[in-house]
């Protein structure tokens, strides 16, 4: 077992004991709760920049067999390579001004890197629609 694996076995465990919070949990410069705060603000204002292409959802298309986590809601943003799609706290719900789906769009098995991938896909499809470039 790698020195990595070691510290991560001892932050899950940590965690499930309830001796720490993840959230806390630091690499010198942000915590996994500031960088999570992060990626919330910077995906919410990607998708409220494209209401058109971005929704919000309650439930995952397969509901019944697959049920939304706990006090979070999926929202998503429809690029040229496929959905690309985070879950979020509830508390954050009225942050995200694009529609609201009755379900989110089935799954399709998409990496986390899949996810990185298909938002970058935005750039070269709104450089190519004549989006002004800031300079």
């Amino acid at each position: 077992m790698s020195k990595i694996d070691d510290i991560n076995s001892l932050i899950i465990e940590s965690k499930l004991s309830g001796e720490i919070s993840t959230k806390e949990i630091s690499d010198g410069h942000h915590t996994f709760g500031e960088l999570y705060r992060h990626r919330i603000a910077l995906f919410c204002t990607l998708c409220n920049l494209l209401p058109e292409i971005s929704w919000k959802s309650k439930k995952h298309f397969d509901e019944e067999n697959d049920p939304m986590f706990n006090d979070s809601f999926i929202a998503g943003i429809n690029t040229p390579e496929g959905i690309a799609t985070y879950h979020i706290k509830l508390k954050y719900w009225e942050m995200f001004d694009v529609p609201e789906l009755e379900r989110a769009p089935r799954y399709d098995s998409y990496s986390n890197e899949d996810v990185i991938d298909r938002v970058l896909s935005l750039n070269k499809s709104l450089l190519s629609e004549n989006y002004k470039k800031v300079k």
